[in-house]
């Protein structure tokens, strides 16, 4: 009995030795409970950069960073980033505004229906008084730029001085 006593002992210290210069002669491993050594492995690793950072336990968590593909793109329903304007303008002669509109479908792979709204504000004083008002809808391809005039009528036989801007204040965006 004490026979066996000695040999469970000797076999327990050979083990415990046999781990311990493996982790010694490893240099980069840690002792489990079990009496096998575990790897260390870096925990940060730069590409390219030929440094790495040794110490940390490896993490089993994997948290993938998601990006929707181009084709799979969202889009955001409001185009009035997609409107540009120019030419704000009067015709005394005619009474009528104009204003030249350019959409641009910024999209490679999407046509999109643009429901335009164009107002001719009053600026001064600028109290929120809207002149005329212009709708339009409009369709444009992939990659393509439409452009238009938009036009007001005034049903006023005489027009005194004003002063007055041009905005697009509506510009729904969807999908064809």
């Amino acid at each position: 009995m004490q026979q066996r006593t000695r040999t469970r002992a000797r076999a327990v210290v050979a083990a415990a030795l046999v781990a311990s210069a493996a982790a010694t002669v490893g240099g980069c491993g840690k002792l489990s409970p079990f009496g096998y050594t575990r790897p260390t492995v870096p925990a940060t690793y730069s590409p390219g950069s030929g440094e790495t950072s040794y110490g940390a336990e490896p993490t089993d968590a994997y948290s993938p960073e998601y990006s929707p593909s181009p084709t799979m793109a969202t889009y955001d329903p409001d185009g009035r980033s997609d409107v540009h304007g120019s030419g704000c303008d009067f015709s005394n002669s005619l009474h009528e505004f104009t204003y030249r509109v350019s959409v641009t479908n910024t999209s490679l792979s999407d046509t999109f229906s643009y429901d335009m709204e164009i107002d001719w504000m009053k600026a001064r004083p600028a109290d929120g008084t809207s002149y005329g008002r212009h709708t339009r809808s409009i369709t444009v391809a992939p990659g393509a730029t439409e452009t238009y005039t938009a036009r007001y009528t005034v049903n006023q036989s005489s027009i005194g001085r004003f002063w007055f801007t041009c905005q697009v204040t509506r510009a729904e965006k969807s999908r064809m």
